[in-house]
């Protein structure tokens, strides 16, 4: 590899209008498209839209695979870009076209960091090195993931722990219970 990262930028279309809505399915598909790619996951933040749509970040030591959905044209926007030779965003790619039921998706790939550009310097930070690194903790995967709802007359953001804890769906309508940080469990229906 001739340069220092490799950026997909994909669209996907015919998904899932269902699928592109569902924040918990989104996230755990991202992780585990990144895992799969041979990524280090470090932190993950995902936003549900109201009505509808999600924006999402996976940040891995690599780098980063970040989403946005528009579920009523079922179609999702996706960037895929990992640094050094030990991930393969086509591996993610790939996971996430099955995991959205994507009709098809295009991608560009461009390499990022061209070294043909750059001239490599030594740096030798001493004592400030040695004191930053005796700092640094290894990070655990952490999840940030919010639910938003507003009209003219209100505009509400909770922030729950990304995990479902029921969902039924009738002919009628779609219930779900999330479990927030702040104020127990929280029930929607239809996303509201």
């Amino acid at each position: 590899m001739n340069s220092l990262g490799r950026h997909i930028l994909v669209e996907f279309f015919g998904c899932s209008a269902e699928i592109l809505n569902d924040v918990p399915l989104i996230e755990s598909s991202m992780v585990a498209a990144a895992k799969e790619a041979g990524a280090t996951v470090i932190s993950s933040v995902f936003h549900h839209f109201s009505p509808f749509g999600v924006s999402g970040v996976v940040v891995i030591q690599e780098s980063h695979l970040a989403i946005h959905t528009w579920p009523e044209y079922r179609y999702a926007a996706v960037d895929l870009f990992t640094c050094g030779h030990t991930v393969n965003p086509w591996i993610s790619f790939d996971k996430l076209k099955a995991a959205f039921e994507a009709d098809y998706g295009s991608a560009l790939e461009m390499n990022r960091g061209q070294l043909e550009l750059f001239e490599r310097v030594d740096i030798d930070l001493g004592e400030l090195r040695d004191e930053a690194t005796n700092k640094l903790v290894t990070p655990k995967q952490s999840r940030s993931v919010w639910f938003t709802d507003k009209n003219e007359n209100i505009a509400l953001s909770i922030r729950h722990k990304g995990d479902r804890v029921f969902r039924e769906k009738s002919p009628y309508q779609t219930v779900e219970i999330f479990d927030t940080f702040a104020y127990g469990k929280m029930l929607t229906i239809d996303r509201w």
